[in-house]
């Protein structure tokens, strides 16, 4: 869609009424349905071939470490590149990578190490994604449906986030992971399919060198105190989230509760406490964007805390289902503070950096998580992992320019 074709549209306009975004939403759709059982197929597939907290930290740690060296690479690409194409290119590469995941589960051969090859390789198509998706709602509406785009992208994904772990602890607990892990790679091929055909060209010319881009990027986010202020409290943040409940989670529920269905019943609640939050989003329009950002992502803590004190079941879903709608209220606020402060030929690189900065300390925090197994309980850990997202999400409200950035 053009400049002149966006500016025609009425702000009481509906962005479902633009052929590409609809595509774009399709697409999600189709790739949602597999990585909404994907988490749960991965932990089980290290699970049952032997290996405990140190084998899927490692796993995980392989996943994370090749998306973290080609981050920034990936910002600058999507900045010059074709979008759509980068997004073509990555679907098609992490769908792979799930196949041969699931051929080796399938047949017997998965072990910790050929894990690792598949997770790092599908690390290597995020570092290219993440950034190229950032920018794409921004290119196809007008800025100020930007936050109503962001809440409708989120539908299709939390929608099947309900179902899909609860089906995909059933199914792995009945038939393996291998199906689940299939499923989630053909699903990121039909989903690369459809996103080709967006056809996003890129913004910035290529006569510039990597690093002068990289510089510029670097000069525009170190000169945004909301952005790298984010990005400092979200090191930590997202470090104690995932090593308390991707890593750990799976483990205590294995431990404590009924193994994969009790997960799976957990997903399933933080699952539809995200399709709230993306509800709230399309009716609630705040106007100190940042603020709501940053204290609605503190409600993670409380799935971890839960799981730390060894409530029952019940109250675990509950506190599930509650950081669910903070998540989901922070990632459509925050998609759309980058949309409408950040320009459309600087947001690959910005959104790289934060990217950067929120996910380099999570290998530091998986093998930290699976260090401490041998000496505290995972009920410890997940108690200290709370803690972090405490501490972090007050020292953020401090910062006084979050008060600054506000809907547009």
């Amino acid at each position: 869609m053009t400049t002149d074709q966006r500016e025609h549209l009425s702000p009481a306009a509906s962005p479902l009424r633009i052929p590409a975004f609809r595509r774009f939403l399709l697409a999600n759709l189709v790739s949602a349905t597999g990585s909404a059982m994907a988490p749960v197929a991965l932990a089980f597939a290290v699970i049952g071939q032997g290996g405990g907290a140190r084998s899927l930290g490692i796993v995980l740690t392989a996943n994370t470490v090749p998306t973290l060296v080609l981050l920034l690479v990936g910002g600058v690409l999507a900045d010059r590149m074709s979008r759509s194409r980068i997004l073509f290119l990555g679907n098609l590469g992490a769908g792979a990578a799930q196949a041969a995941v699931a051929v080796l589960v399938a047949t017997g051969a998965a072990t910790t190490f050929a894990i690792s090859v598949c997770a790092c390789l599908s690390g290597v198509s995020t570092a290219f994604i993440a950034p190229a998706e950032q920018g794409i709602a921004s290119r196809l509406v007008p800025k100020e449906l930007l936050q109503q785009a962001n809440a409708l992208v989120r539908i299709p994904r939390n929608v099947v986030k309900i179902v899909g772990p609860v089906v995909g602890g059933f199914v792995v607990a009945l038939t393996g992971p291998a199906w689940a892990l299939g499923w989630d790679a053909t699903t990121f091929v039909v989903a690369a399919l459809l996103l080709l055909g967006l056809r996003l060209a890129g913004s910035v010319p290529s006569g510039s060198g990597v690093v002068a881009d990289l510089r510029t990027g670097w000069e525009g986010f170190r000169s945004r105190t909301w952005l790298w202020s984010f990005t400092v409290a979200g090191t930590a943040i997202v470090a104690a989230w995932l090593a308390g409940f991707q890593l750990l989670g799976p483990l205590v529920a294995d431990e404590s509760y009924s193994g994969a269905r009790s997960w799976g019943l957990v997903q399933g609640a933080f699952a539809a406490g995200l399709l709230v939050g993306t509800f709230v989003c399309l009716l609630w329009r705040p106007r100190r964007l940042m603020l709501v950002c940053v204290l609605a992502g503190s409600g993670i803590m409380l799935p971890l805390a839960a799981l730390g004190l060894g409530l029952s079941l019940p109250w675990v879903l509950g506190a599930a289902a509650v950081a669910g709608i903070g998540m989901d209220v922070t990632i459509v606020a925050w998609s759309t503070v980058m949309q409408q402060q950040v320009p459309d030929e600087e947001l690959g690189r910005l959104g790289a950096f934060n990217a950067l900065g929120e996910r380099i300390a999570i290998p530091v925090g998986y093998l930290l998580a699976a260090v401490a197994s041998k000496y505290w309980s995972g009920q410890h850990i997940l108690m200290v992992c709370s803690g972090i997202i405490l501490a972090a999400t007050v020292a953020n409200v401090c910062v006084r320019d979050i008060y600054r950035i506000k809907r547009a």
